[in-house]
């Protein structure tokens, strides 16, 4: 059995963006907002797992180093690369690339934002992680730090869904999520059980 906690980073500053690979600190809230749902963890976790992004790996370091046990930095979970969207807002997108952020939203199966990363490039390397996480991690629980974009397309791996799932699949700051593997065989057992708040941008 392998038990897997997902956790979005939480709050960052300079409010909601598509930031993707940009690096961006958290806010005294987004990381008083990840410390909560350490603390629910904390005595089940024994290994954690997180994306490169300083917004995931500098809170998992330190639970990491506090509790002493391993950190590993996992490049295959980092966010998906926007390209040209990285940086800007919903509305500068939309000054931009008119009409393609609504078809995005909606659907983005077979699309990618301009210089940056596609659906399923984002997907493969989320799969590849998933198979070798259960066969590397079996008997450990793990919480895994990391992104809207890269959960929201494990979740809808695990769940056996398509792509434009994802689109439907909330994922507010700081959800914490549990996905459980036994045998090959996949689950999530809870989505989003944090909350914290209503913005859905990586």
């Amino acid at each position: 059995m392998f038990v897997a906690d997902l956790l979005r980073h939480g709050a960052l500053a300079g409010g909601v963006k598509y930031r993707g690979r940009i690096e961006a600190d958290l806010t005294t809230e987004g990381q008083n907002q990840m410390n909560h749902v350490w603390e629910r963890l904390r005595n089940n976790i024994n290994v954690i797992i997180s994306s490169p992004l300083s917004r995931c790996a500098l809170p998992a370091q330190q639970w990491a180093e506090e509790k002493g046990i391993p950190c590993i930095i996992e490049p295959r979970i980092a966010e998906m690369h926007y390209g040209e969207w990285e940086g800007l807002t919903h509305e500068k997108i939309k000054e931009r690339f008119p009409n393609m952020l609504a078809q995005w939203r909606n659907d983005p199966t077979g699309m990618r934002p301009p210089q940056g990363e596609s659906p399923e490039e984002l997907q493969s390397r989320i799969v590849d992680f998933w198979q070798d996480a259960c066969q590397r991690y079996r008997g450990k629980h793990a919480l895994i730090v990391a992104h809207s974009g890269s959960i929201r397309m494990l979740i809808a791996h695990i769940q056996n869904q398509s792509i434009a799932y994802t689109r439907q699949i909330a994922m507010p700051y700081a959800c914490w999520s549990r996905a459980e593997d036994h045998a090959g065989k996949s689950n999530m057992i809870f989505t989003n059980a944090e909350q914290n708040s209503l913005q859905v941008c990586s």
